[in-house]
This record gives structure tokens, sequence and C-alpha cells, in this order.
């Protein structure tokens, strides 16, 4: 338990300010960091009736709730400002690819405006001292080889979704160039971009294992779309463990002049096809499925993260494979369904994951 010790002493009584804090990343965030002793602070939508933020009760440990739009300007810099956060989490954002393709204006709107709008009012927050931009693994112009994507790799975006994030990094880069670089924020405002995370309460639609959950729960077919795409899968505790190890290392003053730009991919072995996920979800929990060959919508084949430089200045590593955590998914699942606490199972697995 001696990392758990080291988060609990950093983080105690910590002002943290969390935007698409009631989502399933957000709400991961929310319980990790309330077990380490930090004042959490949210502003986001509210929270689907069915999330993990409702199933696990986070209203009842949070400092306040702020249920507002990202692109509420004027509210969200008086709630920040207000607040006067020591560390900030800007995970709000339309998270999905389709989505992206059946609502690009929103997609756009919600993730630049969004992304903008805290950048903004970060500037006029002096308590601030460290600050992590979540974005996304899709940010990579697509490469034709099995080159890992590092951090500096050429940006590209070939679907609304991916785009809005590529242009959330840009901005990012530019506010730290034009208004953070000779400020008390220079050296502490970073993007961090993570695989594809899984884990319990994800109810999201059209995300895949959430779809396999369903199909499992319901006993019914399970519709694969793009069978032969690679992804980098991991459970969501890795890189929400990652986030607070860098905003930590941030605060302290131990990143002077790194770049601000961090993958927090999984290990090699956990690059596999969707089809390898189900067949390693079929040796867990048997479930029917079928291939969708009626999906027409354009998304990128590979997606690969080089995690190296989060290993060598982070000293942050992956530590679950994709059999253990599809293992933690399942576990998740089985136990929700019994006692429908999901506060503690997902405390039992942040600890186990830190032992």
């Amino acid at each position: 338990m001696e990392e758990y010790t080291k988060l609990r002493n950093f983080w105690k009584n910590k002002k943290v300010f969390i935007t698409g804090h009631t989502g399933f990343k957000g709400s991961w965030m929310c319980l990790m960091l309330n077990l380490f002793g930090a004042q959490i602070y949210g502003y986001s939508l509210k929270p689907e009736k069915k999330s993990l933020f409702n199933q696990s009760h986070c209203s009842k440990f949070l400092k306040k709730n702020i249920f507002s739009n990202i692109k509420n300007k004027k509210k969200l810099s008086q709630s920040i400002n207000k607040i006067r956060p020591e560390v900030l989490f800007h995970l709000a954002a339309q998270p999905l690819v389709l989505e992206g393709y059946k609502n690009p204006i929103e997609t756009f709107d919600t993730n630049i405006i969004g992304t903008i709008n805290v950048l903004n009012a970060m500037r006029s927050c002096k308590s601030l001292k460290s600050a992590v931009i979540i974005t996304t693994d899709k940010v990579y112009k697509i490469n034709k080889n099995d080159k890992l994507y590092s951090e500096n790799d050429e940006l590209g975006g070939i679907d609304p979704y991916s785009a809005s994030k590529v242009c959330g990094e840009i901005l990012t880069s530019t506010y730290i160039q034009s208004f953070f670089k000779m400020s008390n924020l220079r050296n502490k405002i970073s993007t961090a971009r993570s695989g594809n995370v899984i884990g319990g309460g994800d109810y999201a639609k059209n995300r895949l294992v959430p779809d396999v959950i369903r199909a499992i729960n319901s006993n019914k077919n399970l519709y694969v779309r793009n069978p032969n795409h690679i992804r980098p899968w991991q459970h969501v505790i890795e890189p929400t463990y990652g986030y607070l190890k860098l905003a930590q290392l941030q605060f302290q003053n131990k990143l002077q002049n790194i770049d601000s730009k961090w993958n927090f991919g999984p290990n090699k072995k956990s690059f596999v096809r969707v089809i390898d996920i189900i067949k390693e979800i079929y040796n867990l929990k048997k479930i029917k499925y079928k291939f969708d060959k009626k999906s027409k919508i354009q998304e990128t084949e590979t997606l690969r993260l080089n995690n190296k430089k989060a290993k060598i200045f982070l000293k942050w590593r992956p530590k679950w494979d994709l059999n253990k955590s599809l293992k933690n998914v399942i576990e998740w699942n089985d136990i929700y369904k019994k006692n429908k606490n999901a506060r503690k199972i997902c405390e039992k697995q942040i600890i186990n994951y830190l032992k």
C-alpha cells in the first residue's frame, strides 16, 4: 500500500476542479480522488439516470456539484474563480465517434468551444498550480505502418470527433505559448491521450465493451462493427492514475522544460483487434455475436500508442494486461447485479490496482 499512502499524502485536502465529472471517466476519477482525500468540485451536465456517477453516489462526497454546460463561458469562469482550485482536470466532451457523425456541429461546438472556455477561465485563476486537458488517442494522423504513435507525431483526425479533439490539442498548445509561458502555470499544463478505456459502470451506446455487457445481461446478440480494427485497450484505472501522477508532478515543479503532451497507452500485448476482444470475453462469458456488415462509418483502422515518455518521466507504467482488465469489468458487472454497491466495487478495484 506504499503507493496508496504516497498518493493520499499528496492529494489530501487538495482543491480539485473536474469538468465532465458525471461521465464514465470523470466518475472513476472522482472515486479515486475521494479515496486519496481530495476536495472535489465538479462541473458537468447532469448525469444520465443510469450512470456510474449515480450508482456510486458521488454527489455525497463531492464538495460541490455544478450542473451546467461547458459552453456556458460566464458560468464556468465564475465557478472556477470562485472555487479557486489548485488542480484542474478537463474531461467534459462529446466523447463518441458515431455521435460525431450524427451531430458534427454539436461535437465541434462542445469539444472546441468548451476547451477554449476552460483555458480562458484558467488565465484568471491565480490559485491554479496544475492542469491536465484530456484528449484522445484518435488525434494522430493515420500511418500505414506498424509504428507506434508518439507524442510529437503529426496530428490528423478523419472523423468529426477526432478532428474536434485535434483542435483541443492545438488550442491548448496555443494558449500555453501565448498566455501561460511566462505565468504561474509555466510547465504546469498538459494534454493527455489514452487508449480505448474499459471498466465497470460504462453505459455508453455504440462502444464495444458496454455493448458486450448489455448483450450478456439481456442474452441478446452483440452486433460488431469493424472486427479487424486494432485498438489500445486498457482499464480506465490505468490512464486515470496516469493523469493524477502527471498533475502531481506538474504541481511539484518536477517536469520543467518537458514537452506538454503525454500518451497513457497500454503495453503492446493489449493492442488487439476488436474480434480478439470478443473472443477473449467469450472465454469468460459465453455471448452471441454477429458482424454488422451495414456499417459504413469511417474510423481509424489501427491505433497503437507509444507510452515510453510516461514510463521514463512519470514512472507510470501499465499494470493490468487485457485479460486482467476484462476480468475486472466482468467481475464489476457480476458483483453489481448482486449487491448494487458500485462505489465499494470501484474502490476495491482501485486499491487492488495500487498494490
